[in-house]
């Protein structure tokens, strides 16, 4: 048996750069970091005592005997991709799914890193990055970007660029004291609902032709973001930019924002955030803000219908944390 952890990540800039359909011809780039909270998955060998050759555990149980039987698509492509058989795999995870942490993908990142361990092998992490954005994108045609396969694999407080030629990942180089003052002042709220991506994403991509000059704008921000975070500045003008960035991105698609969001972003503002945004591809999840601690108790005041989490960065991607006798008889 083995188990893999794996994070979840928040997207500070340049989401939307990272689709294919705008990197290929412009290029991107993405601020992001890892957090401590996880998906875990068990992964051991079934034995031939059932009378199915397969088992799934998430929010339901799916046993089978051939992948095609499979409703969870990223198991049922995995399954004929990789032609796994004779397992039992359950998932866990310490906060929702669907809710613009990343969690599909470092589920999809996860899976791959058990199975390569499992059958002995050791891979590296743009290998698992890479095979989970071709898992997601090409072998599930799901919408969306390459960011959160690479953040689940690397692991840290990273920039990204993605281009024609592949993608790049560069640890911001931020002094620790800076970083930790950062963490400290980073407020995440689950507004309580959760969404699928796929049709946001999907609106977002169609509407890249007409949205370039925001699109444009929002990768602009990643570098001057990195700018803030390695210089000796204000660290507030990091939350004014997240401010920033989410103007640009409620212009992207009317899907990705909600009134109920929209008020709820007011009032932390009002409370004293100096700034934040919608994480993931928008609709609902989690909101995150930039908040000096004089006035954290006001923001949390401001929103008692949300659920505040507390949460620090992290820095070593998808990793195995136990593994027994789990190699492939």
């Amino acid at each position: 048996m083995l188990i893999s952890r794996t994070p979840f990540r928040i997207s500070f800039f340049g989401g939307g750069t990272d689709f294919e359909d705008y990197f290929k011809i412009h290029g991107g780039a993405v601020l992001s970091t890892t957090i401590d909270k996880y998906c875990y998955i068990t992964w051991r060998r079934l034995p031939a005592l059932f009378d199915y050759k397969n088992q799934f555990s998430y929010s339901k149980i799916e046993r089978f005997n051939r992948p095609d039987e499979v409703e969870h698509p990223v198991i049922r492509e995995a399954f004929k991709h990789y032609k796994i058989d004779r397992v039992q795999i359950a998932y866990d995870a310490d906060l929702p799914a669907r809710s613009g942490l990343g969690a599909s993908s470092s589920f999809s990142v996860g899976l791959i890193n058990s199975y390569y361990h499992y059958m002995g092998k050791n891979p590296d992490k743009m290998t698992l990055a890479k095979e989970a954005i071709h898992l997601e994108r090409v072998l599930c045609r799901e919408a969306g970007g390459v960011q959160d396969q690479l953040a689940a694999a690397f692991g840290g407080l990273n920039k990204m660029t993605f281009g024609p030629e592949g993608y790049e990942v560069k640890q911001v180089d931020i002094n620790p004291d800076r970083k930790k003052s950062l963490n400290q002042n980073l407020m995440l709220f689950f507004t309580g609902f959760t969404r699928l991506s796929d049709e946001i994403a999907r609106d977002q991509n169609r509407k890249i032709p007409q949205r370039l000059s925001q699109i444009d704008h929002m990768k602009s921000l990643v570098g001057k973001a990195e700018e803030i975070l390695v210089g000796q500045g204000d660290l507030s003008e990091f939350g004014a930019l997240l401010n920033k960035t989410w103007e640009l991105k409620r212009t992207l698609s009317e899907k990705i924002t909600t009134d109920y969001i929209d008020v709820a972003y007011k009032k932390a503002l009002n409370a004293g955030a100096v700034g934040g945004k919608l994480l993931g591809a928008g609709g609902g999840g989690f909101l995150l803000f930039y908040v000096e601690p004089d006035a954290r108790e006001k923001v949390i005041s401001a929103l008692p219908e949300f659920y505040h989490i507390p949460f620090g960065f992290e820095n070593d991607g998808s990793k195995i944390i136990y593994e027994g006798d789990s190699h492939c008889e």
